[in-house]
């Protein structure tokens, strides 16, 4: 396969991380100096893709290439693509008041210039495993649309993907018996009680068990080209009627333009289970939680001690 064929891995990394309370994605997660996001692309190298776009915001490009860019730009292509609240189309202009990102769709059609073939996303601030790079690459070395568009997602199982510390969101997902996604049920509240796990919708009024075994989607999205296309024209439909409802905070999401070519029979979306526990830093005190599972990962030869040596 030439290099121009390989997979790109495109790294959502424009959020700030407000429950976190800094800018986490160049936060330090071990005694090397490793970031989350080192990880990922280490595995993604391994698991044969040729580059890595970040998107990221103007104001943190010279500290997000000191962490991470630099170091990296000798292992893999690297580019730098920014979100901004400016960056909408001709004759359209920013809401009076807006300080929020537009959302991962926005993100993602950001990067557009910069990809040329298939593509996964990611967020910056979750740590995948490397199965997961290796089933998504995988799928996207040989994906190609027919009469619909063929994409896919990796899908944890939500006991693999909870927190000791307090909520988190998830996209709970329902498949059919060839595991493609008939549709993702965002639960915005999960939390671990005892060996449970829970969501409510109602503040806490009331809590609803929800399978561990349940497959959750962490935003570790494959994709052809043709998403892109599909994202510059729907979000100037966000723009003109769904922003107006929230014009200040309304976000256009990736998951949901998914969703929309789902339910009009345009797409295809194959759920990739892997059985790779997902570390992530949501809040601080999960910090030394995910420091040490790095540790033991190096520490058991699944990572080498300097990643980039």
């Amino acid at each position: 396969m030439n290099s121009k064929d390989k997979p790109t891995l495109v790294i959502m990394a424009a959020g700030m991380g407000s429950r976190y309370g800094g800018l986490k994605q160049i936060d330090k997660i071990d005694e090397q100096g490793d970031i989350i996001i080192d990880f990922s692309i280490f595995d993604a190298v391994r698991a044969g893709f040729s580059k890595v776009v970040f998107i990221i915001k103007k104001a943190i490009e010279e500290d997000f290439k000191a962490a991470i860019g630099d170091k990296i730009s000798k292992h893999i292509e690297v580019e730098y693509v920014y979100q901004e609240l400016d960056r909408l189309p001709k004759g359209y202009s920013i809401p009076e008041g807006r300080e929020k990102p537009y959302g991962t769709g926005h993100a993602v059609l950001c990067a557009k210039d910069a990809i040329k073939g298939n593509f996964a996303v990611i967020n910056a601030d979750d740590f995948y495993g490397r199965g997961a790079f290796e089933k998504i690459a995988d799928f996207l070395k040989n994906a190609n649309d027919d009469d619909k568009y063929r994409y896919a997602f990796v899908g944890y199982e939500l006991h693999n993907t909870l927190t000791e510390n307090g909520s988190v969101a998830r996209g709970v997902c329902v498949v059919d018996d060839e595991s493609n996604l008939k549709k993702i049920n965002e639960r915005t509240r999960i939390e671990k009680h005892g060996d449970d796990a829970e969501y409510t919708e109602d503040d806490g009024n009331t809590w609803i068990k929800l399978p561990k075994e349940s497959y959750v989607s962490m935003n570790m999205w494959g994709f052809t080209h043709s998403i892109l296309d599909e994202l510059e024209k729907r979000f100037k439909i966000f723009l003109d009627e769904k922003l107006k409802d929230n014009p200040l905070k309304g976000e256009f999401f990736l998951p949901f333009v998914v969703d929309e070519l789902l339910s009009e029979g345009k797409a295809t979306a194959k759920m990739l289970p892997t059985s790779d526990v997902w570390h992530g830093v949501t809040y601080k005190e999960d910090k030394p939680l995910v420091s040490a599972a790095i540790k033991k990962m190096k520490d058991d030869g699944e990572y080498p001690q300097n990643l980039w040596d």
